[in-house]
């Protein structure tokens, strides 16, 4: 078959007419707006509901869910290949398997029954007879058929491993290179002094590395030899009614991550007797885990940086089949396991999991490995009994409970509701250890660093209706470590967060839903400000280039528009001064280091350039090898050049669907177009890039959203490509010109204005 837009066509499903659902209890209507948004509206209660979900999901985006679960159960390389190989072994060994059916026979009858009904929906689509989406025609693979715990292997793939492990890896990767001293300034950025969540606008100064804590861990990692790429940017925040600007709470924000085509989140709106919610769905699990609002409350979440993974260095007997524990050896289990290679031959690979966890990193056969105890494997998880009890809550207070026992990925979960009150809960399970854990990878034969139990829910971080009527989230750090619990040791700097709480508190105009979108699209960037001063305390440069280009440094206001050949300038100038930083550090050789491998990996100057700031700030040359700050700026300057070239051509995203790099005929048809975008790593739109990779935008907000609480036709949102999964489909790309304009379409949830808008209707009935 030839690429061409009219075999696209013909893999769409049919969107109008009349459908056979089986076992609903009473017809479904699905309304499709102008932008393709389904509005399904069930006559019965929650189970059609759930049914139909499933069924549109499927319509929508079969291929994008059918490759995460492969991602989750790690048979992703069966259809992308070796790329995506090493993937699929780490998810074998974390046993996703395993902890998903696990945790489907743990929930309670709601909660299985949803799941039930939903994989139902996605089954009876296969048997539909709608065409194969386009990616099994190239493929040439047929749909596989959903099992109830499928949802939750999905949903675990989505969050896996975010935040911790990779800190750890790469503290314990640098420590024989750098020392004690050294690895406690290897973490984010701090802006000097942590903006925290709780209090709401209070500062701390952040806890520093306790090194004799720390020092039965040094010891053991000195001593075996060796010793996230994290995107994201997610924000949002609250006004209270008497702070807004419509006398209504205002919620809002902008869930970041990296671009995948599909988008992770799909628009929907799902409706019947028990309940009416509007939101971002998660194509491959029903319900609305993150996004959403159900005419009384609002939610949303950012990802908290709550510490929810841990590492241990274990020590291993002669075969291997033992590893040291506090009271002598104990047994591993190990197993063999083999996947299968799109154009290779299969890779067979053994498992072994100590007390802890299983070995992702190093070799038990000489002694020493890596194991991970992650909340995320081996606790039972009862997040899916918590989707059916969000869909009803009444009100934050509700919402929040609702929320009890949820353990997934780690969240901010910030509301608002009706009565005029908002707030925020940390939703997360956490473990009760020492605050040494989170600074590397400890021994595992030392007892005291076990997990002792969970922080109870009651414990957890929350604010309700705060005197300033203001919640701001933006991945900082939660509250100041002086509890009782251990929460954080790494988390985003707090310039994000500061940004919106300034213009939050200074422009009334922005608490509302119309600002809002100002707030998304803010370009100011703090470290721009702070390079940008200390260029100017320094002497100019002799070589004409260099000095050029700190001229044209110093004229500029620091924002990182698209438009801006400074905020080209600027990116140019910050990588070579990492560059500089990684060379004289030492840090660059480890490039590749086995601990760095762990997918999806750890680049030394995606860290560097995210600590570099604080370094500059402090003066402080420890890690320059000899050379102080002036002669490093001058290098920097010397080495990049000024620049002319817009920073939004030189930040396009480039949007690549999963197929592109093995059909690339099709990629032109297969990748949606990117525009220019502004924004950077700091700034509150945090398009981001990864510097050892180069300019281009890889991560930023899936979605943007704006809830006016009460008043719900006021609400908006857009999503980064569109609403569909499906290449040929007209709502394939359609919301990206408005994205990339920081801007919103209609949050539509009145079913009269709905059936008005409709472009497409179908029922969905008995057959």
């Amino acid at each position: 078959m030839n690429p061409s837009p009219e075999a696209l066509r013909a893999a769409l499903p049919p969107l109008d007419g009349a459908l056979p659902l089986p076992g609903l209890a009473a017809p479904v209507t699905v309304q499709r707006d102008a932008w393709g948004i389904p509005h399904i509206r069930a006559e019965g209660g929650a189970s059609d509901a759930y049914r139909a979900q499933g069924f549109v999901h499927a319509q929508d985006r079969l291929f994008q869910m059918e490759l995460n679960r492969r991602r989750a159960l790690g048979r992703a390389a069966e259809w992308l290949g070796a790329a995506a190989a090493a993937g699929d072994i780490l998810a074998r060994r974390l046993g996703t398997e395993s902890a998903s059916r696990r945790d489907f026979a743990a929930l309670g009858a709601e909660a299985q029954a949803m799941l039930e009904a939903y994989v139902t929906g996605i089954n009876a689509f296969l048997d539909s007879g709608a065409p194969p989406a386009i990616e099994y025609t190239l493929l040439q693979a047929v749909p596989e058929r959903w099992e109830p715990w499928h949802p939750i292997a999905v949903m675990r793939r989505l969050g896996l491993l975010m935040g911790s492990v990779w800190f750890k890896l790469w503290r314990a990767a640098a420590l024989p290179l750098l020392g004690a001293d050294g690895i406690a300034k290897l973490r984010y950025d701090d802006g000097g002094r942590d903006l925290l969540l709780v209090p709401p606008g209070a500062e701390a100064a952040r806890l520093a590395a306790d090194l004799d804590a720390l020092r039965p861990a040094i010891l053991a990692l000195l001593e075996a030899g060796t010793v996230d790429q994290t995107g994201g940017g997610s924000n949002n925040w609250a006004v209270a009614p008497a702070r807004s600007a419509t006398g209504r709470p205002v919620v809002a924000g902008d869930p970041h991550r990296v671009f995948e085509i599909p988008n992770m989140y799909a628009q929907g709106h799902l409706a019947c007797r028990d309940f009416d919610v509007v939101g971002l769905t998660v194509p491959g699990v029903p319900g609305f885990p993150h996004f959403a609002h159900n005419g009384q409350v609002a939610w949303c979440v950012t990802h908290a940086f709550v510490d929810i993974h841990d590492l241990y260095l274990e020590r291993f007997d002669a075969d291997a089949s033992h590893s040291r524990g506090p009271d002598g050896w104990v047994p591993v289990t190990r197993r063999q396991e083999s996947i299968a290679v799109r154009g290779g031959a299969p890779r067979t690979f053994e498992v072994l999991e100590t007390r802890h966890g299983p070995v992702i990193a190093g070799d038990p056969v000489h002694g020493q490995a890596l194991a991970l105890r992650s909340v995320q494997f081996v606790v039972t998880d009862l997040s899916f009994d918590c989707l059916p009890r969000m869909l009803r809550a009444g009100s934050v207070a509700a919402l929040f409970e609702a929320t009890r026992g949820w353990g997934l990925i780690d969240h901010n979960l910030v509301a608002g509701d009706v009565a005029g009150q908002i707030g925020h809960q940390v939703r997360a399970l956490v473990p009760v250890r020492p605050r040494a854990n989170g600074w590397l990878p400890v021994p595992g034969w030392i007892a005291a660093h076990d997990w002792a139990g969970m922080i109870p829910h009651a414990a957890m971080p929350r604010v309700m209706d705060p005197p300033e009527g203001l919640i701001v989230t933006a991945n900082n750090r939660i509250a100041a470590e002086e509890g009782p619990d251990y929460l954080c040791t790494d988390c985003h700097p707090p310039y994000r967060a500061q940004r919106i709480l300034e213009r939050l508190r200074a422009e009334p105009e922005a608490r509302s839903v119309e600002g809002a979108a100002a707030l998304h699209g803010d370009t100011l960037s703090a470290n721009a400000l702070l390079i940008r001063d200390r260029l100017a305390r320094m002497a100019a440069p002799a070589a004409p280039g260099a000095a050029a280009l700190r001229q044209q440094l110093l004229q500029w206001n620091g924002r990182m528009e698209a438009g801006s050949a400074a905020a080209t300038a600027y990116v140019g100038f910050r990588r070579a001064l990492t560059g500089i930083l990684l060379a004289r550090s030492g840090l660059a050789a480890l490039a590749g280091d086995a601990l760095l491998a762990v997918p999806p990996g750890v680049a030394p100057a995606n860290q560097l350039w995210w600590m570099l700031p604080t370094l500059l700030r402090n003066e402080d040359c420890g890690l320059l090898g000899g050379l102080d700050w002036d002669a490093a700026l001058r290098q920097a300057l010397e080495e990049a050049a000024s620049a002319s070239r817009p920073w939004g051509e030189a930040h396009r995203p480039a949007l690549a669907h999963p197929l592109s790099a093995l059909f690339p005929d099709w990629a032109p048809l297969l990748d949606p177009p990117a525009l220019p975008v502004g924004g950077d790593t700091d700034t509150v739109l945090a398009t981001g890039f990864f510097a050892a990779a180069g300019d281009a935008a890889a991560y930023g907000a899936l979605s943007r959203y704006a809830f006016d609480v009460g008043a719900w036709e006021n609400s908006r949102w857009s999503v980064f490509h569109g609403a569909s999964g499906h290449p040929g489909s007209p709502h394939y790309a359609d919301q990206h010109a408005v994205w990339a304009g920081t801007a919103m379409v209609p949050m539509l949830h009145d079913w009269a204005r709905i059936a008005r808008a409709a472009r497409w209707t179908q029922t969905l009935g008995a057959p």
